[in-house]
C-alpha cells in the first residue's frame, strides 16, 4: 500500500491484516517490530499472530493466544526499507516515518472502508520510538474518522538514551542473575569498580551521559558472558547451547538452519501465497538503513511519550525481567525521570502482583498504574514478551482494549 496519494508513489509498505475472530469490530490494533528495520512478520509468525513457528520447532502451530482473537490486527513492515516494503528509504526522523505511516494507513482505511475505528498502536524494542511518534501524529491530525487513537503498548521499548536503559542498571542486573552469568570474581570486581568510577553505582547523576568505551560495562558483560556461555542470548539470558535453528533466520542464526531448510518468507510459494513481491529478498532485519542519515529524534521520555500518555485512555510499558538487550530497571529509571500527568515518575514503588489467569500461570510479575500509565514486569520472560510469555501479553492486550478494568 503506497505511503501517499501521489499516483507516481514508489514507496509502499507491506502489511498482513487479520479481521477479528471475536465480536468487537470497531477497533484496529497495529503491531510494529523494531530494529530499526526489523520486519513485523517476526511478530506475526513468532509472537502474537494466528499461527506460531518458534525457534527449533518442526512446523507452525495455531496460536491460542493470537491477538486477532480479541480484535482486528494489522502487522506492518515499516519504515520503508523494512521486510517486504518497497521503494528507497528516505525518512529523516521519527516524525518523517510517522507521517509516511499515516499516509499508508489512510490509504488502507479508505481502500477497505475501515473508517471510524478505535486505534491502538503496539510494538517492541525500537518500536518504543515508532509507537508514541505515530500516536502523536494521529492526535495532531485531529481526524477521528481516519485516526482515533485510544492507547499504546510497548514491550522492552527504546524510550531513553542507551546509557540509561543499558549501562546504568547492568552491573546490578548481573549481580541479581549471578548464577546465570557465572562470571568470575576478577571480572565482577572490575565491573563493580567501573560502575563506581562512572557514577552508575550511585544511581543516576541527573546529567550523566558518559558513553565512553571505558564506561561501557554492558559490552564488557556481553563479551564475558559469551566466554562462559557461547550461546548467550541478550534477548533471553537463560538460553544455553545448542543454538536452535530459526525459520526466520534472525541475524546470526542463519548458519543453524538445517540442511535444505529455507528462510520461510523467502520461499517463492510463500511469497505467492501472501501476495508479497518475489523481487524482494526478505530478511528479518534489513541490511538497508531505514533512516539513511541516522535517526536524530528525541527519545520518547522527554516530550512525545508523556504527551501521548496524557491524551490516551491507557498506555502500557512492559518489560521481561530476563531481557539483557534493555534492562527492566533501566526502563523503569527512564520512567522515573519522565514527567506526565503533572508529576514526575511513579509516586509509589511498583509492588502489585501481575496475575495471568490462563493455564494456571498465576502471579507472573509486578504491575503498577498511575495517571493512565501501566508498568508491567514479566517473570520468566525476555525481550520478545508475546513470544516468551504469550498468555501474559494476551492479558495485557485485554486491559489495553478495556476488556478488563485492571491488571
Amino acid at each position: 500500500m503506497p505511503i501517499s496519494k501521489n499516483k507516481n508513489e514508489t514507496r509502499e509498505l507491506w502489511f498482513w491484516f487479520f479481521p477479528t475472530a471475536g465480536t468487537v469490530e470497531d477497533e484496529l490494533v497495529i503491531w510494529l517490530n523494531g530494529g530499526p528495520g526489523c520486519s513485523s512478520l517476526e511478530g506475526l509468525l513468532q509472537e502474537n499472530g494466528p499461527f506460531s513457528w518458534k525457534y527449533g520447532t518442526f512446523k507452525p502451530v495455531r496460536n491460542k493466544y493470537s491477538w486477532h482473537n480479541l480484535t482486528n490486527m494489522i502487522w506492518v513492515d515499516q519504515p520503508v526499507g523494512t521486510g517486504f516494503s518497497q521503494g528507497v528509504p528516505n525518512a529523516a526522523s521519527e516524525e518523517d516515518a510517522a507521517q509516511q505511516f499515516l499516509g499508508f494507513l489512510e490509504n488502507f482505511i479508505k481502500t477497505f472502508s475501515f473508517e471510524n475505528k478505535k486505534i491502538y498502536i503496539t510494538g517492541e524494542s525500537y518500536a518504543g520510538y515508532y509507537v508514541p511518534y505515530i500516536a502523536d501524529a494521529m492526535y495532531n491530525r485531529n481526524d477521528k474518522q481516519l485516526f482515533d487513537p485510544r492507547g499504546i503498548m510497548a514491550y522492552s521499548p527504546a524510550i531513553a538514551e542507551w546509557v540509561i536503559q543499558e549501562q546504568i542498571a547492568t552491573v546490578q542486573f548481573v549481580d541479581y542473575w549471578a548464577n546465570l552469568f557465572a562470571l568470575n570474581k576478577t571480572t565482577m570486581d572490575h565491573l563493580h569498580a567501573t560502575a563506581d568510577k562512572c557514577g552508575y553505582t550511585s544511581y543516576l547523576n541527573e546529567n550523566l551521559l558518559d558513553t565512553s568505551e571505558e564506561c561501557n560495562v554492558w559490552s564488557a558483560i556481553f563479551n564475558a558472558a559469551h566466554l562462559v556461555n557461547p550461546c548467550f542470548n541478550v534477548y533471553h539470558i537463560t538460553t544455553t547451547c545448542p543454538t536452535l535453528w530459526d525459520v526466520l533466520g534472525f541475524p546470526g542464526s542463519v548458519k543453524y538452519l538445517p540442511e535444505g531448510a529455507q528462510i520461510y518468507f523467502n520461499r517463492t510459494d510463500v511469497k505467492n501465497a501472501i501476495n508479497a513481491p518475489n523481487t524482494t529478498t526478505w530478511k528479518e532485519c534489513s541490511d538497508l538503513s531505514v533512516f539513511p542519515n541516522g535517526d536524530p529524534s528525541e527519545p520518547g521520555v522527554y516530550s512525545v511519550l508523556p504527551r501521548v500518555i496524557d491524551k490516551s485512555e491507557r498506555s502500557i510499558i512492559a518489560h521481561g525481567v530476563l531481557d539483557f538487550r534493555f534492562i527492566a530497571n533501566g526502563t523503569l529509571l527512564a520512567i522515573q525521570n519522565m514527567t506526565w500527568g503533572g508529576k514526575q515518575g511513579f509516586q509509589t514503588k511498583p509492588v502489585e502482583p501481575f496475575i495471568v489467569p490462563y493455564d494456571d500461570q498465576g502471579t507472573m510479575g509486578v504491575v503498577h498504574t498511575e495517571r493512565k500509565l501501566t508498568w508491567v514486569e514479566i517473570e520468566l520472560c525476555g525481550h520478545m514478551a508475546p513470544q516468551f510469555q504469550p498468555g501474559a501479553a494476551y492479558r495485557q492486550l485485554e486491559y489495553l482494549l478495556g476488556r478488563i478494568d485492571k491488571l
